[in-house]
């Protein structure tokens, strides 16, 4: 089977550029061209990409997914390497979302600055904005209760 890069796209709901992408990066190999020059893909392109796609849909990085693919090439070898890159794919993870909720606290905070709006020159969100007092690490401010 043979398909055309529209094609390909569609069948994978995969934007036409990422195949592009995908293939310039290396992580797909280069399709055949036709007579006419257009790009052919068979049914290898079509599974490599679904095995991308569903890598990057756990936000692998294009490294991880790369690592990846070498080790899905090469069967024979053990899957040591596999557990150790997911492994460690899990450890950011877990301090992304520590960070995350770390980001929420931080806006509930700043949201908390105004729960009462008045005019935006007086709204403890904005005044708190343009300061480093909210900022990471920094005191979170002093504006409380509200707009002043």
């Amino acid at each position: 089977m043979e398909l055309k890069i529209g094609e390909l796209a569609k069948r994978s709901g995969c934007q036409v550029e990422t195949i592009r992408f995908y293939e310039k990066e290396g992580l797909l190999p280069p399709a055949v061209r036709s007579q006419g020059n257009y790009r052919l893909y068979s049914e290898m392109h079509a599974e490599r990409l679904q095995f991308i796609r569903h890598c990057r849909s756990l936000d692998m990085t294009l490294h991880e997914i790369r690592q990846l693919l070498q080790y899905k090439d090469a069967p024979q070898e053990t899957c040591v390497e596999v557990n150790y890159l997911l492994d460690k794919h899990i450890e950011h993870v877990a301090h992304r979302i520590t960070e995350l909720l770390q980001l929420q606290k931080q806006l509930t905070h700043l949201r908390s600055l105004c729960d009462n709006p008045t005019l935006g020159k007086n709204c403890g969100i904005l005044h708190n904005l343009a300061t480093t007092e909210g900022l990471p690490g920094k005191n979170l401010g002093s504006h409380r209760g509200g707009c002043h």
